[in-house]
């Protein structure tokens, strides 16, 4: 599999533009701040959302100033989200490093993704750029109600693959769908060409997030430690598959294992055993490639081109990655 650093090589120098300006976008009078958002550019992640909207800016007609913006938008944005997140869950890591609310408080921190929120907003109506900040905003609000919904459903912990879906392509496929379809718009491409934008990138947010849960059950792959889902009462596609499969007196002995014995090892282990032997790995994985194929079946519709090479390779990075 392509490095990361192979695949960006085509729009390499936007990028690194881009980096300037969203640090030039985070800017305060504020010296707290500064600092503050000087560590968030510093901790920052392999920037896969920026490129899905560079490269779907040039498979649309060209990278333009309202591209950068809308890279900037979509990471100021998201930015908030994972701070604010990251105080809801009590998180005091985020990528290896320090969260926000670890080292400043929770006070602080939430009113620094406000103030993100803010620079996000006032960047795409300073520059008019309405349509971008429309298809932004849609994917943080659907974020907010997929991680409701989750919220809803586990409790009970009675989700079928249906409300699954649901909750994923809110929670994670609406963010990338975002990036698609502002790269898109921001090159000035119709309607139906930025909604076929959105639909690949959400086929690609779908099958990232199933991925995501096999880590979680140990693929051979070195990834995140194993049963953090299981830990968290979150219900994976591997565990409602195998779920689904079950007799009901084992499904109730599982069930009560999540819900009320997830804090132990053993019981976490045993949980990962019986899902394993289930068949959900494979039936996950199944699923993952479907929509995987699904995406560049849409993809596979614009002409042969350099930008639709680095999304066909940046897909694959997201379904194949290590971790």
């Amino acid at each position: 599999m392509l490095k990361l650093n192979e695949i960006r090589k085509p729009i390499a120098a936007e990028l690194d533009v881009f980096e300037d300006k969203f640090k030039e976008s985070m800017q305060s009078s504020v010296p707290l701040l500064d600092r503050i958002t000087h560590y968030i550019v510093k901790s920052k992640g392999k920037q896969i959302r920026p490129m899905f909207v560079f490269f779907s800016a040039s498979l649309c007609g060209g990278i333009t100033d309202a591209t950068h913006r809308g890279a900037a938008l979509v990471e100021l944005l998201h930015t908030a989200t994972l701070v604010h997140d990251d105080v809801v869950d009590n998180s005091y890591e985020r990528r290896g490093l320090f969260s926000i609310n670890a080292l400043w408080k929770n006070k602080i921190a939430v009113l620094v993704g406000d103030f993100l929120l803010a620079k996000g907003l006032l960047l795409s109506v300073n520059n008019d750029d309405f349509q971008l900040l429309k298809i932004v905003s849609e994917a943080v609000k659907q974020m907010s109600e997929g991680e409701l919904l989750q919220i809803e459903k586990v409790r009970k912990l009675n989700i079928d693959e249906a409300v699954y879906y649901e909750v994923i392509r809110q929670k994670t496929a609406s963010l990338i769908a975002s990036c698609c379809a502002c790269g898109a718009a921001s090159a000035g491409a119709d309607i139906q060409t930025v909604e076929k934008m959105r639909a690949f990138g959400e086929k690609i947010g779908i099958a990232f997030q199933i991925k995501d849960d096999l880590f979680d059950f140990g693929t051979d792959d070195v990834g995140k430690p194993l049963g953090i889902d299981i830990k968290e009462k979150k219900i994976t596609l591997p565990l409602i598959y195998s779920l689904n499969k079950a007799s009901s007196a084992e499904k109730r002995r599982i069930t009560n294992l999540v819900k009320n014995h997830n804090e132990e090892p053993d019981k976490v282990a045993e949980v990962i055993h019986f899902v394993r032997n289930s068949g959900g790995l494979a039936y996950a994985e199944m699923q993952m490639h479907r929509y995987q194929e699904d995406a560049f079946n849409i993809l596979n519709t614009f002409p042969n081109h350099e930008a639709r090479t680095g999304l066909e390779q940046l897909v694959r990075f997201t379904t194949e990655r290590k971790k």
